[in-house]
């Protein structure tokens, strides 16, 4: 047996591991007797590619995407019944400097310093010393892999710790281009936001010249680059390290979408006065990802619902044309178990609001609070934009062969009468009077004595996404039909393709309406009305991705907006329901400065150069 023991160097802002200067490997022994240490120095690293990948590894680990359903529970989208969770605290008063959920600054400093100290190190490794050609495709790519990790690492800390401090300028977090070690100053200042958005860019396009736009096998000689073709490559050997094998690692795409989802956040209304990108550079990163994938002819008619393509979850399936970077396909029971209703072995964690349910519009596609919407009070779900029933769990629904029912009143299924998915009836009900069902498996068992796991994929990024930046980014340049570059597309031809693919736009029947998308045609008259819309297409869209929080503050729209559900009773004589809408959260945010998320108390208290988002403590 070998354990390995890691020295922890504390260098100021954080700490953390370095392997690489103190990696022992230790024999286990008798216990009593101290073991021979075989001390690891830099050296090995050089002749080890293992060793040195490592380091690579252990930043593709501090990733900050999330795999499960997680911060929607501390916006207006959805509550959640853990009553010891920390989202919950956060939103109900306790989001502090130093009690932070949301924040990425241990992470992805640390991610920052495992690409910094490989940086610094990869040029001088034996990755394939019998092969010149095969030594520099490793380098060039795990170069790339580092410079596009690195730009994913400073764009979350900027989306969470960016903003203005007490002197009036926009800072994002300080900027560290080489690896600290003991003698390191850790008195570092913020730097601006817009270096940071610099330093981002600049990570990106240094990905971009090193990383291909995809990894694909390649079948002759004449398709491996110049540069690699005059060190005598060949097709095998470019395989080898640029091959499919290589796919779902940081490739050129991934690092142009990172490049474009950096200048919207730096283009929306919460940054672009100090940022310094447009919206219409935004828009044009934007378009660059998408017209890879033939721009609106690359647009998945079936995007907003991979997650029932069960098919193509196994990993015998090709790619799905809706996912630009994913996590890693997983066989597994995890959300179901934590997102399933008590009756089907769940606990019922994640529960929609009433909020997010009433922005699903009318069949028709008009809101439901348009005066000839058609919509009933006594009847709310009738003739509903269909992605409601996708993604939420609604009274009545069928589900696993089972009745939901969250109202007042017992679901009756087979012999049985079952009250546990009643509203508020025990612990791991819903206290909205919803349930989530987007992301969930209905082939999936959560329970121990009879568990049935099945593949999941969580996307990282999803080219609805990109889809949805560029048309925010285009409206906000140039209104909703206008295309003054030649990009080929408009802001309104993304929302005409996705309100389309949800099926709206068609009577209770399901017949198109002669007028069409009516509304939709209304807001592409005025600009206003369109970023409204763009805006909620974006929530129905990519809800319960952890995206709205983030989304939220961006905009500056208000953070404490009381979360709402509904109460459904049943008159047992006529059965007869009566629908209430109730008040189930009360947020407690503060407008005036949580827009912008606070740096750690802690680093704050130790380094005078560290300055504090202003408002926070």
């Amino acid at each position: 047996m070998i354990t390995y023991k890691y020295n922890k160097v504390v260098t100021g802002v954080f700490s953390l591991l370095f392997p690489l200067s103190s990696l022992l490997l230790t024999a286990c022994g008798d216990m009593f007797v101290p073991a021979d240490e075989n001390n690891r120095t830099e050296d090995a690293m050089y002749e080890e590619s293992k060793y040195a990948h490592g380091l690579l590894i252990y930043a593709y680990d501090r990733l900050p995407y999330i795999t499960t359903t997680q911060t929607d529970v501390a916006t207006d989208d959805a509550v959640t019944n853990a009553l010891n969770s920390d989202f919950l605290n956060m939103a109900t008063g306790t989001w502090a400097s130093d009690n932070n959920p949301m924040s990425q600054w241990d992470a992805c400093r640390d991610g920052i310093q495992y690409v910094n100290l490989f940086l610094s190190k990869v040029e001088k490794v034996k990755w394939a010393p019998s092969a010149v050609s095969k030594q520099q495709m490793f380098i060039d790519r795990l170069k790339g892999e580092a410079f596009g990790l690195r730009a994913v690492f400073y764009y979350y800390l900027l989306q969470a710790h960016g903003g203005y401090a007490d002197d009036g300028k926009l800072y994002g977090v300080p900027l560290l281009s080489a690896a600290e070690d003991g003698s390191s100053d850790f008195n570092q200042p913020r730097a601006s936001f817009e270096d940071c958005v610099k330093q981002c860019f600049a990570d990106c396009d240094s990905a971009m010249a090193y990383l291909p736009a995809d990894y694909a096998d390649i079948a002759s000689e004449s398709d491996i680059p110049a540069k690699y073709q005059a060190l005598g490559a060949n097709y095998s050997g470019y395989n080898l390290v640029f091959g499919t094998k290589s796919r779902n690692l940081m490739s050129g795409k991934i690092a142009e979408a990172v490049k474009a989802q950096v200048a919207l956040l730096a283009a929306s209304p919460a940054f672009r006065e100090q940022s310094g990108v447009t919206s219409a550079e935004a828009a044009t990163l934007c378009a660059a990802v998408l017209n890879r994938i033939g721009g609106m002819e690359g647009f998945d008619p079936t995007g907003n619902i991979w997650y029932k393509n069960k098919t193509k979850l196994e990993p015998s399936a090709a790619e799905m044309p809706e996912m630009l970077w994913r996590e890693d396909r997983h066989k597994n029971a995890t959300q179901e178990r934590e997102n399933f209703p008590p009756t089907l072995y769940g606990n019922g964690r994640v529960n929609p609001s009433q909020n997010l349910v009433d922005a699903f519009p009318m069949l028709s596609g008009l809101p439901i609070t348009a005066p000839n919407s058609g919509y009933d009070p006594k009847n709310p779900y009738a003739n509903r934009d269909p992605r409601l029933a996708d993604n939420v769990l609604l009274n009545g629904t069928t589900f696993r062969k089972s009745i939901i029912i969250t109202g007042t009143y017992p679901a009756v299924n087979g012999d049985k009468k079952e009250t546990d998915d009643n509203l508020n009836s025990i612990s791991t009900s819903t206290r909205t009077g919803y349930y989530l069902k987007k992301l969930l498996r209905d082939d999936v068992s959560p329970l121990s004595s009879s568990l049935i796991e099945q593949q999941h994929i969580y996307p990282r990024i999803r080219y609805t996404e990109i889809f949805l930046d560029y048309a925010e980014a285009a409206n906000d340049a140039w209104g909703p039909k206008a295309d003054p570059t030649g990009i080929g597309f408009t802001a309104y031809d993304v929302i005409k393709a996705i309100r389309q693919r949800a099926g709206l736009g068609k009577d209770e029947f399901g017949r198109d309406l002669p007028a069409g998308d009516a509304y939709l045609e209304e807001c592409a008259n005025d600009q206003a009305k369109m970023t409204s819309l763009i805006r909620n297409e974006r929530r129905l869209e990519l809800c319960f991705e952890n995206k709205r929080f983030w989304d939220l503050r961006r905009w500056m729209l208000p953070l404490d907006e009381t979360v709402r559900g509904m109460k459904i009773d049943r008159n047992d004589e006529t059965e007869e329901l009566t629908y209430t809408i109730i008040e189930v959260e009360q947020r407690v945010y503060d407008n005036s400065y949580q827009q912008y998320g606070p740096i750690p108390k802690s680093e704050v208290l130790k380094w005078s150069n560290l300055k504090q988002n202003r408002g926070w403590q």
